[in-house]
């Protein structure tokens, strides 16, 4: 497995570079069908030690709930922010993820010199950024930003299961599993699914 502390090497370059400050943007619930999107933007100080720090995705919820608090005891500045379902609606997924995470940079103190943005495009971020396709695993701040936006969002899964118990958010945080499409056969949408994304269950049925 790669050395986690490699993931610092990314910013490193950009502090010799001449960025003081950096941070790291990623967000979480791209692809549910339910619920907001989450974003989360963190400055960590240089060679922060947060063992076991990786992109969310390669981590346990067990272990990404214990790197939480870690995170933002270690961070210099981290934010934390929604897009709704109406702003996807509206944007679509993918404007609405840059805006959650444009929110989440607007939360930082100090402002960061560059923000990195996991992922192709940094359309609509309001601080000069730099886009880093698979940047939750390749950069500290980023993989940082990955675990807050995905923590933050499965404990908010867990609060919307708990309001519409008949579709076990709990269980699949709003993805398309089996379970999750026999629940919208049965029961229809709540005001927590995303129309859009519902579009080709409807149209099969």
């Amino acid at each position: 497995m790669k050395d986690p502390t490699d993931l610092f090497e990314y910013e490193r370059a950009l502090h010799r570079e001449g960025f003081a400050l950096v941070c790291g943007a990623d967000e979480a619930g791209r692809g549910p069908l339910a619920g907001p999107v989450c974003a989360a933007a963190v400055i960590l100080p240089e060679d922060a030690d947060i063992p076991g720090l990786n992109d969310s995705k390669k981590l346990t919820e067990k272990k990404r709930e214990a790197l939480f608090p870690r995170i933002k005891e270690k961070a210099l500045s981290y934010g934390i922010a929604f897009a709704s379902v109406e702003e996807i609606e509206e944007l679509n997924i993918l404007n609405a993820a840059l805006l959650a995470m444009d929110r989440a940079i607007g939360m930082l103190d100090p402002v960061p010199a560059l923000a990195l943005i996991d992922g192709n495009t940094t359309k609509g971020i309001s601080v000069p950024a730099r886009s880093v396709v698979g940047g939750d695993a390749r950069c500290a701040c980023i993989a940082a930003a990955s675990v807050l936006a995905k923590v933050t969002r499965d404990r908010l899964m867990l609060e919307l299961a708990a309001q519409y118990p008949q579709y076990g958010f709990d269980q699949h945080k709003g993805y398309g599993t089996k379970a999750h499409y026999a629940a919208l056969e049965k029961y229809g949408p709540s005001p927590v699914h995303r129309p859009s994304f519902l579009k080709k269950f409807y149209a099969k049925r």
